[in-house]
């Protein structure tokens, strides 16, 4: 039966090149390169419902024929959307089959026991992956929207005001937090958006709409390099189009055209 072969060597994603030039994932019964000796092969179902397996590879195919690494963040750009969020799937489960080779209570090896698990053989505790969830929200001052620029952004474009939900916060009391304490602001009107799993490595983004309610615009310098209100004809750079970020921003620019 043919499957997704999702392999990965490090940061970066086999693609494979059909004749028309662009994209895919290799899809057949076997796979066509080995994985690593000391890589799991995890068995999943991609998006699509189509049975898929990751793994990790011992070296790069970088002189193959009709096959490229791309870096994960890049192949959204290649690949199609259904293949490019199974990939991110993949990703976060190599990820934690990395972190999670020894038993955190009695430190004995752990062992796969489903696709999703593993199982201590010695004292028997299950182990899962774990996300850690973050906010994201858009605030709107009359016709104005707040842009902030992260000191762990790489590069020069401006995003939104982020961060991780502390334990035994609600995602609300989360950016009502996180805005307080980055922007010195108060906001009002808070309206879910949407959600994205973020494989970088491990977050899913939850995004929200606010108004503006009081306060001054003070940064928190530990966190935010540069801060200000913009108005649609004078935006910065943009965040890339792959990230919720500038899907909030994109609704927002569509509500305010004309």
């Amino acid at each position: 039966m043919k499957e997704y072969h999702f392999m990965f060597y490090r940061d970066e994603i086999l693609l494979e090149r059909q004749p028309d030039g662009k994209f895919t994932i290799p899809f057949a019964e076997e796979a066509p390169f080995a994985p690593s000796p000391e890589a799991n092969v995890i068995d999943i179902t991609a998006i699509d419902g189509t049975k898929a397996k990751a793994y990790r590879l011992a070296a790069p195919t970088t002189n193959e024929e009709g096959y490229e690494m791309c870096g994960l963040r890049k192949s959204f750009y290649k690949l199609p959307s259904h293949l490019y969020k199974t990939a991110g799937k993949c990703k976060e489960l190599l990820y934690w089959d990395e972190n999670t080779k020894y038993c955190g209570a009695c430190g004995s090896p752990l062992k796969m026991n489903t696709p999703i698990s593993k199982k201590c053989g010695k004292c028997g505790k299950e182990v899962w992956p774990q996300l850690s969830p973050a906010i994201i929200v858009l605030i709107h001052r009359d016709n104005d929207v707040l842009l902030v620029h992260a000191k762990n952004f790489k590069g020069s474009f401006f995003g939104l005001v982020a961060g991780f939900v502390e334990t035994g916060e609600t995602f609300e009391e989360a950016v009502h937090r996180e805005v307080l304490e980055e922007t010195g602001l108060k906001i009002k009107n808070l309206k879910y958006f949407g959600s994205q799993p973020w494989p970088y490595p491990c977050g899913i983004m939850v995004g929200f709409n606010a108004d503006y309610e009081s306060g001054t615009l003070r940064l928190q310098k530990s966190e935010l390099s540069a801060g200000s209100w913009f108005n649609k004809e004078d935006l910065p750079e943009m965040p890339e189009k792959l990230s919720i970020a500038r899907r909030l921003i994109d609704a927002w620019l569509e509500r305010h055209d004309g």
